[in-house]
């Protein structure tokens, strides 16, 4: 059964994560009208402008086919600015779509010139890994509360960058910037639990 993920492609960095869906052998489809929502199994809200994205998705009218889709429990992956979007709280700015039971500071770990690579591990639901993964972090969001329920994926310097939520994942780094498929991987492996397939 093929897996149909959808990348949100109002403005961000779409092109690079439908790249490494592709890569994973999953098919990719760019998300452009709240009804394509509705032919997909699975959504990344890529990074960009979180202010930029949040205008056009009321523009195109995208908040309530969101919620659907969320409320039906497909899996979705947000990067960067996609982290910021599914938030409780963004500090300072008020409420998030309330996907991820967390709270966000925009642009923490600095501006565009203060853009770092880190090596972090990855654990996914109690399997690690011995090899490291190459965050690369622009502008990054930092998760600054965190519910009871959230899994942490990854971590910087002690604090989440990589967490996971139910049915949605959530990144302040770039995964999808990196030769490693691991991260996508795993977001197709929660869509196809949901799928129940294999």
């Amino acid at each position: 059964m093929s897996i149909n993920v959808g990348v949100l492609a109002l403005q961000g960095d779409f092109s690079e994560h439908i790249a490494k869906i592709k890569e994973c052998g999953a098919n990719a489809i760019e998300i452009r009208f709240p009804e394509q929502l509705r032919s997909i199994d699975g959504l990344i809200i890529p990074g960009g402008e979180s202010t930029a994205i949040k205008k056009l998705l009321v523009k195109y009218k995208f908040k309530e086919a969101l919620d659907k889709f969320y409320g039906e429990g497909k899996p979705v992956f947000g990067t960067c600015a996609g982290l910021v979007l599914m938030s409780d709280n963004i500090e300072g700015e008020g409420k998030g779509m309330g996907y991820i039971d967390i709270d966000v500071r925009r642009n923490a770990y600095g501006r565009q010139a203060d853009s770092f690579e880190e090596m972090v591990s990855l654990n996914f639901g109690g399997t690690g890994s011995d090899k490291k993964f190459r965050a690369v972090f622009i502008r990054a969001p930092k998760i600054i509360r965190m519910g009871s329920d959230v899994m942490i994926i990854a971590s910087l310097n002690g604090e989440p960058v990589l967490v996971k939520y139910g049915n949605v994942m959530a990144g302040a780094f770039h995964p999808e910037l990196t030769d490693d498929s691991r991260v996508h991987e795993f977001f197709l492996n929660m869509i196809k639990s949901f799928k129940g397939v294999d």
